[in-house]
């Protein structure tokens, strides 16, 4: 019987499959980011993310369970110690996948998938949003100024001479 055994097979063996994942999780967290098709995203997702909520508790059960799908030791010490920190507060939901188009070869949907609180340019154009709304109300009041101080010495200047 076929019974849940719905999701997507990627066109692979089961081991071939099962190193696909944990290869593409590991550059995940090395890289915070990487490029891929969406079907491989999604089931990224779906292997990353449990993986990822068990670096919330560092007990040795948990690093040696990540360890047994990951089998990298550079990638665990950075899952248990810099990415934990991160999503400590988070109740999931610790990547994000963004969709860039389809690819020129075999026009397959290609996508980015990344960790959430480590994209730098989502955050500096929440920032730079916050910072601008500050800016142009600065600008506006020192317009005027400018212009005032731009006129004033054209104006002394020919009652100089």
């Amino acid at each position: 019987m076929r019974h849940n055994k719905k999701f997507n097979h990627l066109g692979r063996q089961k081991a071939h499959r099962d190193s696909l994942l944990a290869n593409m999780t590991v550059s995940l967290i090395l890289h915070k980011r990487i490029n891929t098709t969406l079907a491989k995203a999604k089931a990224l997702r779906m292997y990353a993310e449990p993986l990822i909520n068990r670096a919330k508790e560092d007990t040795m059960a948990n690093r040696r369970l990540v360890f047994s799908y990951l089998q990298n030791k550079e990638a665990i010490k950075i899952l248990f110690q810099e990415i934990a920190e991160k999503i400590a507060n988070r109740p999931g939901g610790y990547t994000r996948i963004l969709k860039t188009g389809n690819r020129l070869g075999d026009n397959a949907k290609t996508c980015f998938i990344e960790l959430v609180d480590y994209n730098e340019g989502m955050l500096k154009d929440s920032k730079e949003a916050k910072a601008k709304t500050t800016r142009r109300s600065r600008r506006k009041s020192a317009a005027p100024a400018a212009e005032n101080a731009a006129e004033a010495p054209a104006a002394e200047a020919p009652a100089a001479e």
